[in-house]
């Protein structure tokens, strides 16, 4: 019975952690952590609180997030949908390919109620301006596109009026073929503070790290494919280890993020991940504030995206 236990252990870790002995050289690319400090600034300081009704701050985060997506070269667009109570606005930058399949990747630039939301998710919007800066410039066979998404905390998570879910329904409306989708969700918070990494349940203290210094890539069990290429692309690019786990659905906390809406329309999709409120104690909560966030380990985490993205347009 104890090699029956072990061996079903063996597997599910095989199933869940997709091992992998693949170690990709150092990336050439650079992202200065500075650059994502004073974007996490802006956002999580000059511009708080940016939450659902909070229209000027929310509309000051648009222009800032166009202008930065401005200087990548790309085309910037600008996507309004309507609630019940006002309209709201995605932010898209594009990056033309050979062909008009997509890769996205996405991030949301609201917050929750009156809260700092630096992890939570300026962290996210910083990554994507810096990947848009590391993008511009380069030819590219599918079309590529960030979005930086509205309302996607409370009262509209989980609802069709999440910004991701109106820009997901127009890629399917339009007969858009998406080859893969990135959700940026909360990528700033490191630290190696012993037995800093909680999970949703005890078993996965076996395949994964006790220290929160680890990049997750989370999807459910449908997105095998998908996440195999983005960790094999991710590995070694920079010193971040890099984790992925295929978890059911039905685990709180997977879908906890923009890529559930590609999930509704049939798109592969996954969430790049510092794992959120099980590492980070500030997670909505005024304690998100840009001072807690490790700008040099979330650098890697830009550098990592871009491998991804490149491994997924070959």
């Amino acid at each position: 019975m104890l090699l029956i236990g072990g061996l079903i252990v063996v597997v599910l870790g095989c199933v869940i952690a997709q091992p992998s002995c693949r170690h990709n050289r150092e990336s050439d690319m650079r992202v200065n952590p500075e650059d994502l400090a004073g974007h996490v600034s802006v956002l999580a300081e000059q511009f708080v609180p940016r939450s659902y009704d909070n229209s000027e701050n929310l509309g000051k985060c648009a222009d800032y997030i166009a202008e930065q997506f401005r200087a990548s070269g790309g085309a910037v667009s600008r996507q309004p949908y309507d609630t019940a109570s006002r309209t709201y606005e995605n932010v898209i930058v594009t990056f033309a390919g050979r062909r008009d399949s997509r890769i996205v990747v996405g991030a949301h630039y609201d917050s929750c109620g009156d809260t700092p939301g630096a992890d939570d998710n300026a962290s996210g919007v910083a990554g994507l301006i810096e990947l848009a800066r590391l993008l511009g410039g380069a030819s590219h066979e599918h079309t590529i596109e960030l979005v930086a998404y509205c309302t996607e905390e409370p009262p509209f998570f989980a609802s069709p009026n999440m910004g991701s879910a109106h820009h997901a329904a127009r890629l399917k409306k339009q007969g858009v073929e998406v080859v893969a989708m990135m959700a940026l969700e909360m990528i700033g918070y490191f630290t190696d503070e012993p037995r800093s990494q909680k999970y949703p349940f005890g078993l996965l203290y076996l395949f994964y790290p006790s220290r929160g210094n680890f990049l997750a890539i989370v999807g459910n069990m449908g997105q095998r494919p998908l996440a195999r290429r983005v960790k094999r692309a991710m590995k070694g690019a920079t010193d971040l280890p890099v984790y992925s786990a295929l978890i059911p659905s039905v685990v709180p906390g997977v879908d906890f993020s923009d890529h559930r809406n590609y999930w509704a329309e049939g798109y592969p999709a996954v969430m790049i991940t510092d794992t959120a409120f099980l590492r980070n104690p500030g997670y909505h909560g005024l304690d998100d504030t840009p001072d807690t966030l490790d700008y040099e380990r979330m650098a890697d985490v830009v550098v990592c995206v871009h491998e991804a993205v490149i491994a997924l347009d070959e």
